[in-house]
């Protein structure tokens, strides 16, 4: 499968899978004299994260056209997620790692869990993690270059799709688990992304 199909295929299971409806992304109309880049860099955006927002691989702009702006994360915060991915999402698909990095971005978009990716990925409730990683130190393991890509093409299309709010592996969870009840979205790999 060339680059653009497995873009274009990867942009399509977000839409449908990932982002909760209602987050944030601004729209912004292109300016005489604007580029990817500079559009970027006023947004404190990436230029990669500003084209996958916008389904676009290269620079042309057209003045007068409105592309989005998604919400910016900090490099701590794309770290951390990272890790999470890495810990969480280790041998699953490209699709998997992506679709685990949007589950802490819907955490932070809903008004159910906390309102930043740090405390959304050290949640703690009834004495319990929210994330496994974080209970067995494996969050504090390294992340390689798929894992911030998955991340960065996550936070590029936040606000988009379905909104899933968890996600888990049949096979590790007991039968009884409430997360079983849980409206199932749809299943990458070994995971299920539920809402």
């Amino acid at each position: 499968m060339n680059k653009l199909n497995k873009f274009s295929f990867t942009a399509i299971l977000l839409f449908i899978i990932a982002f909760p409806t209602g987050a944030s992304a601004e729209s912004y109309t292109v300016q005489q004299g604007d580029t990817f880049h500079s559009i970027a860099l006023k947004n404190s955006l990436s230029l990669t994260n500003l084209q996958i927002a916008n389904e676009r691989s290269g620079f042309q702009l057209k003045t007068g056209e409105t592309i989005a702006i998604p919400d910016s994360v900090s490099d701590e915060d794309k770290e951390l997620m990272a890790k999470l991915v890495h810990a969480e999402a280790k041998g699953e698909p490209y699709e998997g790692k992506v679709a685990v990095a949007t589950v802490v971005l819907n955490r932070v978009d809903s008004n159910d869990f906390p309102d930043t990716i740090k405390d959304v990925i050290y949640e703690k409730t009834g004495g319990v993690h929210a994330f496994s990683p974080v209970k067995n130190g494996a969050i504090n393991n390294e992340y390689d270059s798929e894992d911030m890509k998955a991340v960065n093409e996550a936070i590029a299309f936040r606000g988009q799709g379905m909104g899933s709010l968890y996600f888990y592996n049949p096979d590790k969870v007991s039968s009884d688990n409430w997360v079983f009840s849980r409206e199932t979205i749809k299943t990458i790999g070994n995971h299920r992304f539920a809402k």
